[in-house]
């Protein structure tokens, strides 16, 4: 029997209980839901799945040592006393992701320079070597946690981070639009809606396709991890390259999908992206995007779906954003009858031009913006007479979800900036704090003079106090990658390995990259660099 051990996947606020539904439809045992987290427990196969499989998780993290802290030395002395040579040689390299909510500990990279400080002073008082930072391609990365559980005291959580780039960064991302929609986020909304592949899906401000391909790999039910070039675990000593060449080339859990998604904007650009990003992922045949103004749009002829993220005014804008949204609900109330439509924005006068009466408002967080994912049922006549017919306005879970709102938004306030904003983990974990306005002088007087006392005492060190730190991972271009395949099994080659089974048949991958595309005979290739670079509020 395989040894189960604790892991930990991180997500966006507001998709914890879709990761979780996730996690348990995989298989994973004590699945409890936490803030921006679900933890779990599985063996080496389970953290392979979770990695491969999860359509909602940023990434997997397996914890390795919790301990307190009261200072700085605490951290060191707890880092130190883990034996690193289980983990780490002197040939590979490493670095350290830190999140600090913590009064003790207030920057997180001066957390980060502690647990690397512990780790070479280990290996150098046994070795009289070390071994090498790399920030932009380590061998292992670290990652380590600490929150205050009571006055003055910390807990620490130091975890050896299994996905190294974030898991939104699919891989199949070639061009992209301004402000692109992250693929964890469009992969949560899509599962909020219940959807599984089972009508016709369409998106009418498509942008560059990630509503549209995310629809598709869930329709389909294919492992957003088939387009990545490697995952952190593939550089761990105890890697078990047969085992996750298993998991990789197990298509048991893929269906057929009967019906297609349909994508439109106003913009060509977008189009044209859109389009070389569906063949990427080579779903073609699933996905139709087409140049047209949402307010054009008709009625679909067969059962459809409709998500959608339109313009909020921030990062994208529209000549007459109010008027934007008054045609949608226009559109929406006399050329989507009979159907579901969900909206996600960000202002509440933008719903108010829609007109029309959300079954249901679900808090979502898009990047650093507060915003609600509403749905709208649309039927034709009065609410009354449709009741009357048997219609459902509410499931029982809608209600249960809508009497729950309330009590999430009490820590936070919708279309507000946040007060402050943690640091953000390689731009793809938003991490925030309240705090009351009582409080704020205080802090911010307290924080200039231990920021001024630590640059004295630091001399050419400078950490900066405030939390808009962000790693250099952040802006890290993947470089060049295409993916190749044509339909059968799947097949990738790694440094002259082949993890692909020939048994399999012509679905082949080679992760160092050749575009695919399904629906042209025999693939058709693409060699441009993945731009899916997101910063701190850059999210689709």
């Amino acid at each position: 029997m395989t040894q189960e051990f604790e892991l930990i996947a991180k997500t966006f606020m507001g998709l914890e209980p879709v990761l979780a539904k996730e996690l348990v439809q995989l298989g994973a045992n004590n699945v409890e839901a936490g803030r921006r987290m679900v933890s779990f427990t599985g063996d080496k196969e389970m953290m392979y799945r979770a990695n491969f499989q999860l359509h909602t998780a940023i990434r997997i993290l397996k914890p390795i040592k919790r301990f307190q802290a009261l200072s700085a030395d605490d951290v060191y002395e707890g880092v130190k006393a883990v034996d690193w040579t289980d983990y780490l040689g002197l040939d590979k390299t490493f670095a350290v992701d830190s999140v600090v909510f913590s009064e003790e500990f207030r920057h997180s990279k001066f957390v980060a320079y502690k647990v690397k400080d512990a780790i070479v002073d280990q290996f150098r008082e046994k070795t009289g070597q070390r071994p090498n930072i790399s920030i932009s391609n380590p061998d292992i990365r670290l990652h380590i946690h600490i929150a205050d559980v009571a006055p003055g005291k910390s807990e620490c959580t130091l975890c050896l981070d299994s996905s190294g780039e974030s898991l939104h960064r699919r891989g199949y991302r070639q061009e992209a639009v301004e402000a692109p929609l992250n693929e964890v986020l469009a992969a949560g909304m899509i599962l909020m809606t219940g959807w599984q592949g089972d009508t016709d899906f369409i998106d009418p401000m498509c942008g560059s396709g990630t509503l549209l391909i995310e629809a598709a790999l869930i329709a389909r039910n294919m492992a957003p991890g088939l387009f990545r070039k490697e995952f952190a675990f593939e550089k761990w000593p105890d890697f078990d390259a047969d085992l996750f060449d298993e998991i990789y080339n197990d298509d048991s859990r893929e269906r057929p999908f009967n019906h297609h998604i349909y994508g439109y904007d106003v913009d060509i650009k977008a189009v044209n992206t859109a389009r070389i990003n569906i063949k990427a992922a080579g779903l073609s045949n699933d996905i139709t995007v087409a140049e047209q103004d949402f307010k054009d749009f008709q009625q679909p002829q067969e059962k459809s779906i409709l998500v959608t993220n339109p313009p909020y005014g921030e990062r994208i804008s529209t000549p007459d954003l109010l008027g934007t949204y008054k045609m949608i609900g226009e559109r929406l109330k006399h050329q989507f009858t009979g159907n579901d439509a969900w909206v996600l924005s960000y202002r509440e006068e933008c719903f108010d031009q829609i007109g029309l009466k959300p079954s249901i408002k679900i808090p979502l967080y898009n990047g650093s913006l507060e915003c609600e994912f509403r749905k709208y049922q649309m039927f034709d006549g009065k609410m009354r007479e449709f009741r009357e017919e048997g219609g459902t306005v509410k499931t029982d879970e809608e209600k249960r979800q809508m009497a729950e709102k309330h009590r999430f938004k009490k820590e936070r306030e919708f279309k507000k900036r946040l007060v402050e904003q943690e640091e953000n983990e390689g731009a793809d974990i938003r991490s925030f704090k309240f705090r009351s306005l009582e409080r704020k002088e205080a802090r911010e007087y307290r924080d200039s003079r231990e920021k001024r006392d630590f640059r004295d005492s630091q001399g050419e060190r400078d950490f900066r106090g405030n939390r808009d730190f962000r790693d250099s991972r952040g802006n890290r271009d993947r470089g060049e990658r295409d993916f190749r395949g044509g339909k059968g099994g799947k097949d990738f080659r790694k440094d002259g390995r082949n993890y692909g089974r020939p048994d399999k048949g012509g679905r082949g991958f080679d992760r160092g990259g050749r575009g695919f595309d399904k629906g042209v005979k025999g693939g058709r290739f693409f060699g441009k660099n993945d731009n899916s670079s997101y910063h701190d509020d850059d999210e689709d």
